[in-house]
C-alpha cells in the first residue's frame, strides 16, 4: 500500500472529509486555535468519525512543509483513481457525456499556478486537466493547498508526449483551441458547446511551437488595458467559463 500524504488547509482536508472520509489516518489541529472556523470544522471531522490530533504550529508546518497550514493537516491514504485519460473518456462516453470539456497545460511550473488551475476546473466542471510530464509541475502538498480541494476532485493527467495526447483526442472528435494572444479570432468567436480540449501555455512564453502547430484552433482573450496578458489561471477560467455559458445557454 502507497504511504499517506498529507494536505493541509481547511479546504484540502475539507474536501478529503466531504468525499472520502474513509481515507484519512488522522488528522491534526492547531488546539490553541478557538475560532468559529475551528470549531465547525472540528465538529464535521468528528461527525465523520476522523481521529483528531492535538498539535502545535511548529509541528503542523513540518507535517505540511508550509507555515500556509491554517491550523489544520491530516495524514490521508491515497483515494481510487481513474488512472489513464483514455479511461477517463471511455467513462464518460459509457456515463452519456458526449461534450467533454478540457483543459489542458503546456509548461505551467509554478505549483501556485497548477493548483489555481484545478480550483478553476473543477468549478467550471472540467473533466480533468492534462500537462506534460517534462516542463510541468506535479500535483504536491502546496498544488492541493492553493486547488482549495479541487487536486482531490479534478483528474490531473502527466503524458508523456503532449503532441501525440492532443492528435489522439483530435481522433476522439475532441476539438483542439488553443490560446495565443496573436490569434485572429477570440475566445468569445468560437463555438466551445461541442467537445473541446482548450489549450493554455505559461504566462510569458505561451504555449510550445509543436503544440500551437497541432490545436486545430488559436483564439485570444481581448484585452482591453494596458498589460499584454493575463496570469494562466485566471485566462484559463475566462476561456473555461466561457465555455459553460454557452453551454448553458444552450440547454
Amino acid at each position: 500500500m502507497s504511504s499517506p500524504k498529507v494536505l493541509f488547509g481547511f479546504h484540502a482536508v475539507g474536501v478529503r472529509l466531504k468525499t472520502a472520509p474513509q481515507s484519512i489516518v488522522e488528522i491534526y489541529y492547531e488546539a490553541s486555535r478557538r475560532d468559529a472556523r475551528m470549531r465547525q470544522f472540528l465538529d464535521r471531522a468528528r461527525a465523520a468519525g476522523a481521529r483528531l490530533i492535538e498539535a502545535d504550529g511548529e509541528r503542523l508546518a513540518k507535517l505540511a512543509g508550509s507555515h500556509g497550514h491554517q491550523g489544520v493537516a491530516a495524514r490521508v491514504e491515497p483515494t481510487k483513481q481513474i488512472t489513464s485519460l483514455d479511461e477517463l473518456l471511455e467513462n464518460l462516453e459509457e456515463s452519456g457525456v458526449r461534450n467533454p470539456l478540457l483543459l489542458v497545460l503546456d509548461g505551467v511550473t509554478d505549483p501556485h499556478n497548477l493548483g489555481a488551475c484545478l480550483r478553476v476546473a473543477d468549478g467550471a466542471g472540467a473533466h480533468a486537466v492534462i500537462a506534460p510530464k517534462d516542463h510541468a509541475a506535479g500535483i504536491n502538498a502546496t498544488v492541493a493547498k492553493v486547488a482549495s480541494g479541487a487536486a482531490e476532485t479534478v483528474p490531473y493527467f502527466m503524458v508523456t508526449n503532449l503532441a501525440r495526447t492532443l492528435n489522439e483526442l483530435k481522433e476522439r472528435n475532441i476539438w483542439i483551441i488553443g490560446t495565443s494572444g496573436d490569434a485572429d479570432k477570440n475566445i468569445y468567436q468560437m463555438d466551445l458547446k461541442g467537445p473541446v480540449a482548450l489549450v493554455l501555455g505559461a504566462e510569458g512564453d505561451g504555449m510550445r511551437q509543436l503544440t500551437r502547430k497541432t490545436c486545430d484552433e488559436l483564439v485570444s482573450i481581448p484585452m482591453q488595458g494596458a498589460v499584454e496578458s493575463l496570469n494562466v489561471s485566471v485566462a484559463s477560467g475566462v476561456c473555461l467559463f466561457e465555455a459553460v455559458r454557452q453551454r448553458l445557454a444552450a440547454v
